[in-house]
């Protein structure tokens, strides 16, 4: 149960690193995306260059699009508002309420959703509780929350270890 809740079903280094190929082939139309320290760093008030750029092939791709953060809206509209994309903000993740408000927002079901974030306890648990496609991403380079870095980083890098040392089948890893 452990394994099933907490591990990904994809482990990469970064947003660049998802074959979104492979994840049109697995029949996934619908992307949530976490929005600190996965798409943009947490103390950066807009998207890079590249970001935006990966963003417009994924909608180019076809793919239905919507963050998922705990962020309030002011700093979720300011970022999301120049890709045009939906939010669901104060998510409380991993809690199933705000991915469900994601999926209902962009007209997916949950076998053809994924999940890209970079935190085990909110993104990809709240993700699996759904039975939904997870990704994780090493975090971006920045500042963290306080309680992320005290709490969560520390308990992650234990299950990280596990998952690279005994990986379940199909995960990739970084």
């Amino acid at each position: 149960m452990f394994r099933k809740l907490l591990y990904p079903n994809l482990y990469v280094g970064s947003v660049h690193h998802i074959d979104i190929d492979s994840l049109a082939v697995m029949g996934i139309r619908g992307l949530l995306f976490d929005l600190d320290n996965t798409v943009v760093p947490r103390d950066v008030d807009d998207f890079s260059a590249e970001i935006k750029d990966w963003f417009g092939r994924l909608e180019a791709r076809g793919f239905k699009m919507c963050f998922v953060s705990n962020n309030g809206p002011r700093r979720l509209q300011n970022l999301t508002g120049a890709l045009g994309l939906p939010f669901v903000c104060r998510a409380v993740k991993p809690r199933k309420k705000p991915f469900l408000k994601a999926m209902e927002t962009i007209g997916t079901s949950q076998k053809e959703t994924a999940v890209i974030g970079d935190q085990i306890f909110t993104d990809i648990l709240g993700g699996n509780r759904l039975g939904l496609f997870t990704i994780l991403v090493t975090p971006m380079p920045g500042k963290e929350y306080w309680a992320t870095e005290l709490i969560n980083r520390r308990l992650e890098r234990f299950i990280i270890k596990r998952l690279k040392r005994n990986p379940p089948a199909g995960c990739g890893e970084v």
